[in-house]
């Protein structure tokens, strides 16, 4: 194996310039989702990236464990993020998606 091949990748403690990690949220740019779905689809699909989003938001305010995670505690990270308050059904799914992401 050649030498060059032993060479590690360039990490932040390697790279030339600093690595900004604590930049701001932008979210991405939306795009129209697919036409000719059934509605349930665009609701469930809805659901999930909203779920998600709480998901995020909750580990980034330092919430790793699903029983930590109750209706309320997701009701007011939404509201810090500035999102609908969720439904019980998604408050189930925020829980399920920090439980499989373990």
């Amino acid at each position: 194996m050649p030498a060059a091949a032993l060479k590690p990748l360039p990490t932040q403690s390697t790279s030339k310039r600093a690595v900004q990690l604590d930049l701001p949220y932008e979210p991405v740019e939306k795009r129209p989702l697919p036409p000719g779905r059934p509605r349930e689809w665009y609701v469930i699909h809805n659901r999930r990236l909203k779920a998600m989003r709480l998901a995020i938001a909750l580990l980034d305010s330092g919430i790793y464990m699903p029983n930590q995670a109750r209706n309320e505690t997701i009701r007011i990270t939404a509201q810090f993020i500035g999102v609908h308050p969720p439904s019980d059904t998604t408050c189930h799914m925020v829980r399920a998606l920090m439980k499989y992401a373990r």
